[in-house]
Protein backbone atom coordinates (compact mmCIF):
# COMPACT_ATOMS: atom_id res chain seq x y z
CA UNK A 1 0.00 0.00 0.00
CA UNK A 2 1.50 3.67 -0.89
CA UNK A 3 1.22 6.02 1.90
CA UNK A 4 0.90 9.25 1.19
CA UNK A 5 2.89 12.59 3.03
CA UNK A 6 0.94 15.37 4.11
CA UNK A 7 3.52 17.97 4.63
CA UNK A 8 1.61 20.98 6.29
CA UNK A 9 2.96 24.92 6.12
CA UNK A 10 5.10 25.59 3.16
CA UNK A 11 6.95 28.57 4.21
CA UNK A 12 10.52 29.21 2.72
CA UNK A 13 12.06 27.07 4.73
CA UNK A 14 9.78 23.88 3.47
CA UNK A 15 10.39 24.39 -0.21
CA UNK A 16 13.26 22.47 -1.38
CA UNK A 17 12.22 19.57 0.66
CA UNK A 18 9.19 19.36 -0.73
CA UNK A 19 9.92 19.69 -3.97
CA UNK A 20 12.74 16.82 -3.47
CA UNK A 21 10.03 14.46 -2.25
CA UNK A 22 7.65 15.43 -5.13
CA UNK A 23 10.35 14.17 -7.83
CA UNK A 24 10.17 10.82 -5.66
CA UNK A 25 7.26 7.94 -5.60
CA UNK A 26 5.53 8.34 -2.44
CA UNK A 27 2.38 11.36 -3.40
CA UNK A 28 2.74 14.74 -1.43
CA UNK A 29 -0.07 16.33 -0.10
CA UNK A 30 1.18 20.18 0.51
CA UNK A 31 -1.56 21.50 3.32
CA UNK A 32 -1.22 25.28 4.06
CA UNK A 33 -3.07 28.32 5.12
CA UNK A 34 -2.86 30.61 1.87
CA UNK A 35 -2.87 28.14 -1.09
CA UNK A 36 -2.02 31.16 -3.92
CA UNK A 37 1.44 32.14 -1.37
CA UNK A 38 1.85 28.32 -1.58
CA UNK A 39 1.25 28.05 -5.56
CA UNK A 40 3.61 31.22 -5.87
CA UNK A 41 6.38 29.67 -3.30
CA UNK A 42 6.63 25.73 -4.75
CA UNK A 43 6.26 27.20 -8.58
CA UNK A 44 8.67 24.48 -10.34
CA UNK A 45 9.14 24.05 -13.79
CA UNK A 46 9.54 20.07 -12.72
CA UNK A 47 7.18 18.96 -10.71
CA UNK A 48 3.56 19.77 -10.25
CA UNK A 49 2.64 19.69 -6.69
CA UNK A 50 -0.90 19.03 -5.45
CA UNK A 51 -1.67 22.32 -3.01
CA UNK A 52 -4.73 21.75 -0.72
CA UNK A 53 -6.12 25.03 2.02
CA UNK A 54 -5.14 23.28 5.41
CA UNK A 55 -8.86 22.56 6.77
CA UNK A 56 -8.71 19.98 9.87
CA UNK A 57 -11.79 18.63 8.78
CA UNK A 58 -10.83 18.06 5.36
CA UNK A 59 -7.43 16.58 6.13
CA UNK A 60 -9.38 14.15 8.55
CA UNK A 61 -11.10 12.98 5.55
CA UNK A 62 -8.27 12.70 3.24
CA UNK A 63 -5.76 11.04 5.50
CA UNK A 64 -5.28 7.33 5.84
CA UNK A 65 -3.55 5.27 8.77
CA UNK A 66 0.57 4.96 7.81
CA UNK A 67 0.63 8.04 6.15
CA UNK A 68 3.01 10.81 7.62
CA UNK A 69 2.33 14.25 8.63
CA UNK A 70 5.03 16.80 8.51
CA UNK A 71 4.37 19.87 10.97
CA UNK A 72 6.26 22.59 9.76
CA UNK A 73 3.75 25.05 11.24
CA UNK A 74 4.57 27.33 14.42
CA UNK A 75 5.62 25.30 17.08
CA UNK A 76 3.37 26.08 19.19
CA UNK A 77 0.74 24.03 16.61
CA UNK A 78 2.91 20.86 16.34
CA UNK A 79 0.99 19.27 19.52
CA UNK A 80 -1.86 19.94 18.02
CA UNK A 81 -0.83 17.80 14.82
CA UNK A 82 0.15 14.78 16.91
CA UNK A 83 -2.97 14.32 18.96
CA UNK A 84 -4.29 14.65 15.41
CA UNK A 85 -1.48 11.66 14.57
CA UNK A 86 -3.24 9.63 17.43
CA UNK A 87 -6.35 9.92 16.24
CA UNK A 88 -5.73 8.91 12.61
CA UNK A 89 -3.25 6.44 13.25
CA UNK A 90 -0.16 8.37 11.79
CA UNK A 91 3.29 9.27 11.99
CA UNK A 92 4.08 12.81 12.81
CA UNK A 93 7.80 14.59 11.74
CA UNK A 94 8.81 17.88 12.87
CA UNK A 95 12.07 19.22 12.71
CA UNK A 96 11.50 21.13 15.90
CA UNK A 97 13.04 20.61 19.71
CA UNK A 98 10.81 17.98 21.59
CA UNK A 99 8.98 19.42 24.06
CA UNK A 100 7.53 18.25 26.97
CA UNK A 101 4.00 18.35 25.70
CA UNK A 102 5.79 16.12 22.72
CA UNK A 103 7.73 13.84 24.98
CA UNK A 104 4.15 13.26 27.05
CA UNK A 105 3.10 11.27 24.00
CA UNK A 106 5.94 8.96 23.63
CA UNK A 107 4.13 5.74 25.30
CA UNK A 108 0.67 6.84 23.20
CA UNK A 109 2.44 6.59 20.28
CA UNK A 110 4.56 3.60 21.07
CA UNK A 111 1.36 1.88 21.84
CA UNK A 112 -0.17 2.75 18.74
CA UNK A 113 3.06 1.69 16.82
CA UNK A 114 3.44 5.14 15.05
CA UNK A 115 6.93 7.11 14.87
CA UNK A 116 6.78 10.74 15.97
CA UNK A 117 10.39 11.97 14.74
CA UNK A 118 11.50 15.64 15.65
CA UNK A 119 15.05 17.65 15.90
CA UNK A 120 15.49 16.42 12.19
CA UNK A 121 16.69 19.49 10.46
CA UNK A 122 19.58 21.86 10.82
CA UNK A 123 20.02 22.96 13.95
CA UNK A 124 18.71 20.68 16.12
CA UNK A 125 18.92 17.72 13.62
CA UNK A 126 21.93 17.34 11.32
CA UNK A 127 24.18 18.79 14.59
CA UNK A 128 22.95 15.73 16.59
CA UNK A 129 24.19 13.44 13.77
CA UNK A 130 27.57 15.08 13.25
CA UNK A 131 27.56 15.15 17.67
CA UNK A 132 26.94 11.05 17.71
CA UNK A 133 29.84 10.12 15.09
CA UNK A 134 32.26 12.38 17.34
CA UNK A 135 31.78 10.58 19.97
CA UNK A 136 31.19 7.08 18.49
CA UNK A 137 34.10 7.67 16.74
CA UNK A 138 36.28 8.67 20.00
CA UNK A 139 34.88 5.93 22.54
CA UNK A 140 36.19 3.17 19.80
CA UNK A 141 39.41 4.93 19.61
CA UNK A 142 43.04 3.96 21.48
CA UNK A 143 42.68 6.97 23.21
CA UNK A 144 39.46 6.69 25.04
CA UNK A 145 39.26 6.99 29.28
CA UNK A 146 36.43 8.21 30.65
CA UNK A 147 39.31 9.39 32.78
CA UNK A 148 40.04 12.00 29.96
CA UNK A 149 39.19 15.66 30.19
CA UNK A 150 36.57 16.46 27.25
CA UNK A 151 35.20 19.70 25.54
CA UNK A 152 32.50 19.53 23.34
CA UNK A 153 31.11 22.31 20.79
CA UNK A 154 28.35 22.51 18.87
CA UNK A 155 27.21 26.01 16.92
CA UNK A 156 25.54 26.85 14.35
CA UNK A 157 24.18 30.21 12.42
CA UNK A 158 22.61 31.63 9.63
CA UNK A 159 23.65 34.71 8.29
CA UNK A 160 23.66 36.55 4.14
CA UNK A 161 26.47 35.75 2.04
CA UNK A 162 27.46 39.31 2.03
CA UNK A 163 27.82 40.62 5.27
CA UNK A 164 25.66 43.88 5.84
CA UNK A 165 26.78 46.28 8.32
CA UNK A 166 24.40 44.70 10.81
CA UNK A 167 25.57 41.52 10.75
CA UNK A 168 22.11 39.59 9.92
CA UNK A 169 19.26 39.87 7.35
CA UNK A 170 16.20 38.21 8.06
CA UNK A 171 14.36 35.93 5.92
CA UNK A 172 11.04 35.15 8.16
CA UNK A 173 9.87 37.38 10.76
CA UNK A 174 12.34 38.53 13.07
CA UNK A 175 9.94 38.44 16.49
CA UNK A 176 11.62 34.77 17.01
CA UNK A 177 15.50 35.98 17.01
CA UNK A 178 14.33 38.72 19.25
CA UNK A 179 12.28 36.41 21.81
CA UNK A 180 15.44 34.47 21.76
CA UNK A 181 17.95 37.08 23.05
CA UNK A 182 15.66 36.98 26.44
CA UNK A 183 16.00 33.26 26.60
CA UNK A 184 18.08 31.88 29.60
CA UNK A 185 20.66 29.14 28.66
CA UNK A 186 22.54 26.55 30.89
CA UNK A 187 25.96 24.44 29.72
CA UNK A 188 28.82 23.60 31.12
CA UNK A 189 32.46 25.52 31.54
CA UNK A 190 35.41 24.71 33.11
CA UNK A 191 33.62 21.30 34.78
CA UNK A 192 31.09 23.48 36.14
CA UNK A 193 27.57 24.42 35.28
CA UNK A 194 27.20 27.97 33.62
CA UNK A 195 24.03 30.27 33.35
CA UNK A 196 22.94 33.34 31.45
CA UNK A 197 19.82 35.30 31.24
CA UNK A 198 20.97 36.77 27.61
CA UNK A 199 23.19 36.13 24.64
CA UNK A 200 25.11 39.39 25.69
CA UNK A 201 25.77 37.98 28.91
CA UNK A 202 27.93 34.92 27.54
CA UNK A 203 28.97 36.14 24.02
CA UNK A 204 32.65 34.46 23.14
CA UNK A 205 34.96 34.71 20.31
CA UNK A 206 34.81 31.17 18.04
CA UNK A 207 37.22 29.93 15.87
CA UNK A 208 35.41 27.38 13.40
CA UNK A 209 37.93 25.34 11.18
CA UNK A 210 36.49 25.37 7.71
CA UNK A 211 37.37 24.22 4.07
CA UNK A 212 38.78 27.21 3.58
CA UNK A 213 40.90 27.74 7.19
CA UNK A 214 40.13 29.29 10.43
CA UNK A 215 37.19 31.58 10.26
CA UNK A 216 36.43 33.65 13.51
CA UNK A 217 33.07 33.95 14.85
CA UNK A 218 31.03 35.27 17.36
CA UNK A 219 29.16 32.70 19.77
CA UNK A 220 27.22 31.94 22.46
CA UNK A 221 25.16 29.82 24.38
CA UNK A 222 21.70 28.43 23.30
CA UNK A 223 18.77 26.82 25.22
CA UNK A 224 20.02 24.25 28.14
CA UNK A 225 23.01 22.05 26.78
CA UNK A 226 22.64 19.66 29.42
CA UNK A 227 20.11 17.43 28.63
CA UNK A 228 22.06 16.51 24.84
CA UNK A 229 24.96 15.06 27.36
CA UNK A 230 22.90 11.55 27.72
CA UNK A 231 21.50 12.26 24.52
CA UNK A 232 24.57 12.16 22.91
CA UNK A 233 25.82 9.05 24.51
CA UNK A 234 28.52 11.17 27.35
CA UNK A 235 28.49 8.39 30.18
CA UNK A 236 27.95 10.07 33.56
CA UNK A 237 31.65 8.74 34.87
CA UNK A 238 33.25 10.82 32.31
CA UNK A 239 35.33 13.73 33.07
CA UNK A 240 32.73 16.88 30.62
CA UNK A 241 34.89 19.92 31.09
CA UNK A 242 32.94 21.60 28.77
CA UNK A 243 29.68 20.70 26.96
CA UNK A 244 28.25 23.58 24.74
CA UNK A 245 25.58 24.16 22.16
CA UNK A 246 24.80 27.56 20.67
CA UNK A 247 24.73 30.26 17.68
CA UNK A 248 27.06 31.43 15.70
CA UNK A 249 27.16 34.66 14.29
CA UNK A 250 29.47 36.91 11.95
CA UNK A 251 32.25 38.93 14.09
CA UNK A 252 30.79 42.20 14.90
CA UNK A 253 27.10 41.38 15.30
CA UNK A 254 27.42 41.84 18.87
CA UNK A 255 28.51 45.60 18.32
CA UNK A 256 25.90 46.07 15.27
CA UNK A 257 22.77 44.80 17.71
CA UNK A 258 24.31 46.88 20.91
CA UNK A 259 21.21 48.93 20.63
CA UNK A 260 18.84 46.52 20.27
CA UNK A 261 20.34 44.91 23.21
CA UNK A 262 19.94 48.03 25.25
CA UNK A 263 16.13 48.28 24.41
CA UNK A 264 15.63 44.37 25.25
CA UNK A 265 17.24 44.21 27.98
CA UNK A 266 14.42 46.68 29.93
CA UNK A 267 11.31 45.32 28.17
CA UNK A 268 8.92 44.04 30.68
CA UNK A 269 5.16 43.14 30.62
CA UNK A 270 2.44 43.87 27.94
CA UNK A 271 4.21 46.83 26.91
CA UNK A 272 7.27 45.12 26.07
CA UNK A 273 5.86 42.24 24.51
CA UNK A 274 4.09 44.98 21.98
CA UNK A 275 7.54 46.97 21.47
CA UNK A 276 9.01 43.37 20.75
CA UNK A 277 6.36 43.50 17.78
CA UNK A 278 6.98 47.13 16.97
CA UNK A 279 10.61 46.00 16.69
CA UNK A 280 10.59 42.80 14.61
CA UNK A 281 8.24 45.00 12.05
CA UNK A 282 10.81 47.72 12.13
CA UNK A 283 13.49 45.33 11.52
CA UNK A 284 11.77 43.03 8.93
CA UNK A 285 11.78 46.39 6.75
CA UNK A 286 15.34 47.56 7.24
CA UNK A 287 17.15 44.04 7.46
CA UNK A 288 15.50 41.26 4.72
CA UNK A 289 16.70 39.14 2.62
CA UNK A 290 16.21 40.60 -1.11
CA UNK A 291 14.50 38.26 -3.46
CA UNK A 292 17.40 36.29 -4.52
CA UNK A 293 19.66 36.92 -2.33
CA UNK A 294 22.03 34.07 -1.07
CA UNK A 295 22.25 33.30 2.31
CA UNK A 296 25.06 31.43 4.12
CA UNK A 297 25.08 28.45 7.20
CA UNK A 298 27.98 27.85 9.17
CA UNK A 299 27.75 24.72 11.37
CA UNK A 300 30.76 23.48 13.68
CA UNK A 301 30.37 20.27 15.76
CA UNK A 302 33.70 19.26 17.80
CA UNK A 303 34.97 17.13 20.24
CA UNK A 304 38.48 17.77 21.92
CA UNK A 305 40.10 15.63 24.73
CA UNK A 306 42.72 16.50 26.54
CA UNK A 307 44.85 14.49 29.04
CA UNK A 308 46.90 16.08 31.42
CA UNK A 309 46.30 19.18 29.47
CA UNK A 310 47.49 17.62 26.70
CA UNK A 311 45.56 17.13 23.30
CA UNK A 312 45.04 13.62 22.65
CA UNK A 313 42.10 13.56 20.07
CA UNK A 314 40.47 15.98 18.39
CA UNK A 315 38.03 15.98 15.38
CA UNK A 316 35.44 18.40 14.25
CA UNK A 317 32.28 18.12 11.35
CA UNK A 318 31.58 21.59 9.47
CA UNK A 319 29.05 22.82 7.15
CA UNK A 320 30.10 26.11 5.01
CA UNK A 321 26.90 26.35 2.74
CA UNK A 322 25.34 28.89 0.70
CA UNK A 323 22.37 29.98 -1.09
CA UNK A 324 21.83 28.83 -4.67
CA UNK A 325 19.49 28.03 -7.36
CA UNK A 326 17.98 25.37 -5.59
CA UNK A 327 16.79 27.73 -2.15
CA UNK A 328 18.73 29.12 0.48
CA UNK A 329 21.09 27.35 2.36
CA UNK A 330 19.21 27.20 5.40
CA UNK A 331 15.58 26.28 3.89
CA UNK A 332 18.04 23.08 1.94
CA UNK A 333 19.66 21.96 5.11
CA UNK A 334 16.46 22.22 7.24
CA UNK A 335 13.73 20.46 4.52
CA UNK A 336 16.12 17.90 2.97
CA UNK A 337 17.07 16.81 6.40
CA UNK A 338 13.34 16.23 7.38
CA UNK A 339 12.85 14.29 3.86
CA UNK A 340 15.32 11.86 4.98
CA UNK A 341 12.94 11.43 7.87
CA UNK A 342 9.90 10.57 6.06
CA UNK A 343 11.90 8.42 3.81
CA UNK A 344 13.36 6.54 7.25
CA UNK A 345 9.22 6.15 8.51
CA UNK A 346 8.33 4.70 5.75
CA UNK A 347 11.60 2.20 5.19
CA UNK A 348 10.54 1.38 8.91
CA UNK A 349 13.91 2.31 10.01
CA UNK A 350 13.04 4.91 13.03
CA UNK A 351 11.77 3.48 16.03
CA UNK A 352 8.29 4.10 17.47
CA UNK A 353 7.46 6.59 20.19
CA UNK A 354 8.56 10.15 20.28
CA UNK A 355 12.35 10.31 18.73
CA UNK A 356 14.98 12.37 17.75
CA UNK A 357 17.82 12.61 15.09
CA UNK A 358 19.14 8.62 14.47
CA UNK A 359 22.04 7.94 16.85
CA UNK A 360 22.83 4.85 14.93
CA UNK A 361 26.54 5.83 13.38
CA UNK A 362 25.17 3.34 9.88
CA UNK A 363 22.15 5.13 9.83
CA UNK A 364 23.95 8.81 10.44
CA UNK A 365 26.08 7.78 8.11
CA UNK A 366 23.37 6.85 5.30
CA UNK A 367 21.93 9.86 6.21
CA UNK A 368 24.39 12.12 5.62
CA UNK A 369 25.32 10.13 1.68
CA UNK A 370 22.15 10.98 0.83
CA UNK A 371 22.69 14.92 1.77
CA UNK A 372 26.09 14.65 -0.14
CA UNK A 373 24.31 13.32 -3.34
CA UNK A 374 21.72 16.33 -3.13
CA UNK A 375 24.84 18.14 -3.37
CA UNK A 376 25.06 19.54 0.71
CA UNK A 377 28.57 18.61 1.89
CA UNK A 378 29.64 18.31 5.39
CA UNK A 379 33.70 18.54 5.59
CA UNK A 380 35.32 16.36 8.12
CA UNK A 381 38.81 17.26 10.23
CA UNK A 382 41.32 15.11 12.20
CA UNK A 383 43.10 18.32 14.36
CA UNK A 384 45.52 16.07 15.21
CA UNK A 385 46.95 14.47 11.36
Amino acid sequence: MTHTIHWLGAGLSSVPGIIALAKKTSPIIVWNRSVAKAQQTLKNDDVEIDIRQLDWDVLAQVVKPGDVLVSMLPATLHLTVAQFCLTHQTHFVSSSYIAADMRALDSAAKAAGLCFVNEVGLDPGIDHLLAHLLVDSYQNSLQFSANNQHYFRSYCGGFPKVANDFRYKFSWSPLGVLKALRSPAKWQEQGMIKTSNAPWEALRSYQAQLASGHETFQAYPNRDSLPFLKQYHFQDDWDVQEFVRGTLRLDGWSTAWQPLFTEIAELKGDRGEQRLKELSAELEQQHRYAPDEADRVVMSVELEVRQQGQVIWHQSYFIDSQGNKEGQAMARLVSLTVGLAIESVFNKEISVGVTAAPDSPKHIRKWLLALDNLGETIGHHDMLT
